[in-house]
């Protein structure tokens, strides 16, 4: 593997930088946005092709055999005595949508970096791929107090742009939710602003942990992937997935701190037990809806993990 395929050593556990995500450029080189071998988050791996650019509707002829029987273009077999069916050419670029999650809960982890730090990284990697691959490049970069939102342009300078909203959040400061807020309420209305720019025929990336996915914020993504192709990158830190062995540990925070104990079997058994709950209705979910789902966790190298999972190109 190529140098610039890794992560430098100095790169940042706790915080992002303009310069840190535009050195992923080069790695983003080896990802394909077409074809996918996503790693599923159930037993085994599955080969998923995305459907690639944009169709858009070109002419109507005689249905022939072998036409796929979807394509039949109806209104006009009506005016008609025989079928016809409905001829597509290939969109000059796609829309690539990246939404990315930076709540409080995301600024955290025990080992590796920080969730919102990887997911930063994924979502560096996929722009840059984006770019590289001609598409025009969008997305949400969303937070517990502040969602920026912008429009799909085409070019390099589109992908500066959105590396420069990702590193400039303000919810990078913003380590602590408020009482009275839940983690659904940003989530819906980031994932309602989303369903309004996606055009159909693009490709949506969501990046988060998805804490307080409810019906709302799950209604908007549906909506999604009706008309669009949709990955959802699921952020997790060890410590989500299950307490550590029989002990009591302490854990810090720039705010506080605090000690758990993990000495009950049961205890231990339940917190497990609740998030793969938590995993098994995001899987069912995404089976339902036609969404590819992969892993990504705080210890992850993301260039790594988006190569394997999303198929690597050679130089």
């Amino acid at each position: 593997m190529m140098r610039h395929d890794k992560l430098p050593d100095d790169a940042s556990p706790v915080s992002v930088s303009q310069k840190g995500l535009i050195r992923l450029s080069g790695a983003a080189r080896t990802i394909p946005l077409d074809v996918l071998h996503i790693n599923s988050l159930q037993a085994g791996a599955y080969v998923s092709h995305f459907k690639g650019r944009g169709m858009e509707f070109d002419e109507s002829r005689p249905y022939q055999p072998g036409d796929d029987p979807r394509n039949i273009d109806w209104r006009v077999t009506a005016r008609s005595s025989q079928a016809y069916t409905k001829l597509f050419r290939e969109e000059r670029e796609r829309p690539v949508l990246i939404m990315v999650d930076l709540r409080s809960n995301m600024h955290f982890a025990t080992q590796g970096c920080f969730k919102s730090v990887n997911a930063s990284r994924a979502a560096a990697l996929i722009a840059w791929a984006a770019h590289h691959r001609g598409d025009r490049l969008g997305g949400i970069v969303f937070g517990d107090t502040t969602h920026r939102e912008l429009k799909p342009r085409l070019g390099r300078q589109s992908a500066l742009h959105y590396l420069h909203e990702l590193v400039t959040h303000p919810d990078w400061e913003h380590t602590v939710q408020s009482a009275d807020k839940s983690s659904e309420e940003p989530l819906q209305q980031a994932m309602g602003a989303l369903r309004r720019v996606a055009r159909p025929g693009s490709l949506v990336v969501v990046i988060s942990d998805f804490l307080g996915f409810g019906k709302m914020p799950q209604s908007h993504l549906a909506g999604i992937a009706r008309h669009n192709e949709v990955l959802a990158v699921f952020v997790s830190d060890r410590l989500e997935r299950e307490l550590p062995p029989p002990g009591r540990y302490r854990l810090v925070s720039a705010e506080a701190e605090m000690a758990i104990d993990t000495y009950a079997r049961s205890a231990r058994e339940k917190y497990k037990h609740e998030f793969a709950q938590r995993q098994e209705a995001l899987e069912h979910f995404c089976q339902r809806y036609g969404i590819h789902l992969m892993s990504l966790s705080s210890n992850d190298d993301p260039v790594e993990t988006m190569q394997k999972a999303l198929g690597r190109r050679s130089h």
